[in-house]
C-alpha cells in the first residue's frame, strides 16, 4: 500500500528535523526503512513488542511504537533511537505522522479499487451507494469519464503523467484497468460545459509533450449526474475510442456524442456488412477505386454535393467532374448528385472502412 520508498523519504525528513535515527519494520520484524548506519535490534525483539499489549515501550535504549490503520489493524513498528523523554516525544510524533500517512494511502487505495469496480460494473447498486458514503464520495454530482489511450511502454509512468494534470482536483479520480488506457472520472461544476471537457482532454495530450503527441488519443462519454452511471459513461468513452480510430483517425480527441452514424455501423455484425457491401458495389471492393476517384468523392461530400465548388477546389473543369461522377455511377449504379444515392454511398464507404479495420485487427 505504502511503498518502502515513501516510508524512507518520510523518516529521512523527520531525521533531518529532529536528528534522531528511526527505523520502520513490518509485523514480521523485517526492516522496511531506516536512517540508522548500524541497526542491531534483532527481529525477535521487534516480534516480542508486536505481540505485547503495549502501544509504546522502551527497550534497550530504543523507543518502540505501534502504527495502526483506521480499522485498528497493526501495520508497522516504529523504532526511535534513545531512551530520553525527547526521543519518546519525537518517536510519538513520527508514529502519528506515519499513521496519518497510512490512513491516507489506504483511503486512496480503497477509493481506487472502488472506482475500478464501478467502471467495470462489478458492484451491486446498494454496494455502490454504501461504499461511496463510507469513502466520502458524492453520489450525486456531474461527472464524465475520459479515457487516454497511451502507447508508452510503461503504463505506470503514463498514469503518473495524467495524475499530475489533475493533481489539484481532489474530486477527480485517475486510475487504470488495463495496460494502455488511463481513465479519468472527472467531476464537473454546474457551470462546466463541453468546452471544459475538451480543454481537459487537450491538457492530457499536452502533458505527454509535443514529440509524444501522436501516441495519445483521448475520448470521453456523456455527462452523468449519478455515481451509478459512471460505468455507462466509461463504456461510451471506450466505444468513442474504438469508433474514432475507424472513422475519425485524424482527431486526437473524440466524444461519444460526435460519433454519429459511425456508432451504429460499429455495432453491425460483419456478415450483414459484407452482404450490404456486395449489394451496393455489385461484388466489387471499394479498395478498387483509384486515389483520384476517392479524392473526388471526399471533396464532393465535403462541399455538400456542390459540383461547381468541388471542381473549383480540385482545379478541374466542371465537365471533368461530371465525367468522373458518371463513370462512378456506371460502376455502382449510384448517382452521387442525388441526395439519396449519395447517402447510400457514404454509408457503404463507412461500412467498408469498418470491415477493413475489423479484418486488419482480427476481431
Amino acid at each position: 500500500m505504502i511503498s518502502n520508498q515513501i516510508l524512507q523519504n518520510t523518516i529521512d525528513g523527520l531525521k533531518g528535523i529532529t536528528r534522531i535515527d528511526m527505523c520502520v519494520a513490518d509485523t514480521d520484524g523485517k526492516t522496511l526503512a531506516s536512517t540508522f548506519e548500524q541497526f542491531d535490534i534483532a527481529e525477535r525483539d521487534i516480534m516480542a513488542f508486536v505481540s505485547s499489549p503495549a502501544d509504546s515501550q522502551e527497550i534497550g535504549g530504543y523507543q518502540f511504537f505501534k502504527i495502526h490503520d483506521d480499522d485498528g489493524q497493526l501495520e508497522f513498528t516504529l523504532i526511535a533511537n534513545g531512551g530520553s523523554d525527547d526521543a519518546y516525544m519525537v518517536g510519538k510524533m513520527a508514529a502519528f505522522q506515519l499513521s496519518g500517512l497510512l490512513i491516507a494511502y489506504k483511503e486512496r487505495f480503497d477509493k481506487d479499487n472502488f472506482i475500478k469496480n464501478l467502471l467495470l460494473d462489478n458492484l451491486l447498486l446498494v454496494d455502490i451507494f454504501n461504499r461511496a458514503k463510507k469513502l466520502h464520495i458524492a453520489t450525486e454530482a456531474k461527472r464524465v469519464v475520459i479515457i487516454a489511450e497511451t502507447y508508452t511502454e510503461n503504463n505506470t509512468s503514463a498514469l503518473e503523467i495524467v495524475r499530475n494534470v489533475f493533481s489539484t482536483k481532489s474530486r477527480d479520480f485517475v486510475t487504470a484497468v488495463d495496460e494502455k488506457d488511463v481513465i479519468i472520472v472527472k467531476e464537473l461544476s454546474d457551470d462546466d460545459e463541453i468546452g471544459d471537457i475538451e480543454s481537459a482532454a487537450t491538457d492530457i495530450i499536452g502533458a505527454f509533450g509535443i514529440d509524444d503527441k501522436t501516441r495519445v488519443r483521448v475520448a470521453y462519454g456523456t455527462v452523468i449526474t449519478e455515481i451509478k452511471d459512471v460505468s455507462r459513461s466509461y463504456k461510451e468513452a471506450k466505444m468513442a475510442l474504438d469508433v474514432g480510430k475507424i472513422f475519425f483517425s485524424e482527431r486526437d480527441v473524440i466524444a461519444y456524442s460526435q460519433l454519429g452514424i459511425g456508432r451504429i455501423i460499429y455495432q453491425l455484425p460483419l456478415p450483414l456488412c459484407k452482404m450490404f457491401i456486395k449489394e451496393i458495389f455489385q461484388g466489387k471492393s471499394p479498395d478498387q477505386f483509384d486515389e483520384e476517384t476517392l479524392a473526388t468523392i471526399d471533396k464532393f461530400f465535403e462541399n455538400s454535393l456542390n459540383v461547381s465548388e468541388t471542381s473549383r477546389q480540385l482545379y478541374i473543369h466542371r465537365n471533368t467532374l461530371v465525367y468522373r461522377l458518371d463513370k462512378l455511377q456506371k460502376v455502382t449504379g449510384l448517382d452521387l448528385r442525388i441526395f439519396e444515392d449519395a447517402i447510400t454511398f457514404k454509408i457503404a464507404m463507412m461500412v467498408a472502412r469498418y470491415m477493413k479495420y475489423m479484418e486488419e485487427y482480427d476481431f
